[in-house]
């Protein structure tokens, strides 16, 4: 993947791609095309590039958390002990490695990092809790903020024309 245009690179008929992009990822090139009101193939040409330069950074489906045993979901936010490099290069390397974190984030202040952690239920997340996430290297504190509903999912990013 190449370095990510800049963002006055991206003009209005390529925030419109990305728009019906985001709304529907499976659309073809022919529907997209008609919807952002060019001919195929500089569509195709423009969405190549989006791909290219990184701005669109890849296709996926949506699941249903519960339907795929990842229904309990819980933001956890983590305290660091020790800040030194190699710590936190450590800590969240095996952050990335875990499939229970879906999403994380390292922060300014504290915490130090958020995590998004999907399992199947309470029993699986304390078992995450206790067997992965307490023995990571440098952690001072964690604390679980268990998620009652999503009001919002994630719907991706605002374009604006």
């Amino acid at each position: 993947m190449g370095r990510v245009a800049q963002y006055c690179a991206v003009d209005r008929i390529d925030r419109r791609i990305l728009q019906e992009l985001q709304r529907d990822g499976r659309l073809s090139n022919t529907e997209l095309a008609d919807r952002v009101g060019l001919t195929p193939s500089p569509c195709l040409r423009r969405v190549r590039q989006l791909e290219e330069s990184g701005v669109i950074r890849g296709y996926r489906a949506l699941l249903n958390g519960a339907a795929v045993g990842r229904g309990f979901q819980a933001f956890v936010t983590v305290v660091m002990r020790y800040e030194d490099h190699d710590t936190v290069a450590e800590f969240e390397r095996q952050v990335a490695g875990m499939p229970e974190v879906v999403e994380a984030h390292r922060l300014f202040g504290d915490p130090d990092f958020l995590l998004r952690v999907a399992v199947a239920d309470l029993a699986a997340y304390e078992r995450f809790y206790s067997e992965a996430l307490s023995g990571l290297p440098g952690v001072a504190q964690v604390t679980s903020h268990m998620a009652m509903k999503a009001i919002k999912p994630d719907t991706g990013l605002l374009v604006t024309p």
